[in-house]
């Protein structure tokens, strides 16, 4: 569909109601699995939607978090969402997304880790979180909580 420069949604299912006679259902079949396919395995729109406009300046702290946690191994999955992105092995071991304007929180599944420093304590789907407005703060001692969360799913 890319190649015909149909990169959005409206646009797909306008050209297969038009140029194929699809129906509308069948058009918004197809051209939410296109999207969501070989074209953007990772999910990349949503991902782009979410680091779009005001949010656009942390989309490289949440790019370097990303690239810390892939870094574990082959079985670490994101799965994007509307406003985080999960990040699984076996279950979720972390989300991360847009906090504020100013900053990407990442929240850990570490419930035995005491909350300390910049881990701080959270209710939710995760136990702690540590808010980053710089990509210097992506260091070592986050990829030791992050590392620590990975290890326990």
């Amino acid at each position: 569909m890319r190649s015909r420069g149909l990169g959005k949604h409206g646009a797909i299912t306008r050209f297969l109601r038009e140029e194929h006679g699809l129906s509308g259902g069948y058009a918004n079949l197809i051209a939410l699995r296109a999207l969501a396919s070989a074209d953007d395995p990772a999910g990349d729109q949503l991902v782009e939607a979410m680091y779009s406009g005001r949010n656009a300046a942390l989309r490289p702290i949440h790019d370097a978090v990303v690239t810390m946690a892939a870094g574990f191994g082959d079985d670490v999955k994101l799965e994007p969402k509307k406003a985080w992105v999960s990040l699984r092995r076996n279950k979720q071991f972390a989300m991360v997304g847009p906090g504020t304007r100013s900053r990407v929180d990442l929240c850990l599944n570490l419930d035995d880790v005491a909350p300390a420093g910049r881990l701080e304590p959270m209710t939710g789907m995760a136990s702690r979180r540590v808010r980053l407005s710089d990509v210097a703060e992506v260091d070592a001692e986050l990829e030791a909580w992050l590392r620590a969360a990975y290890d326990r799913r």
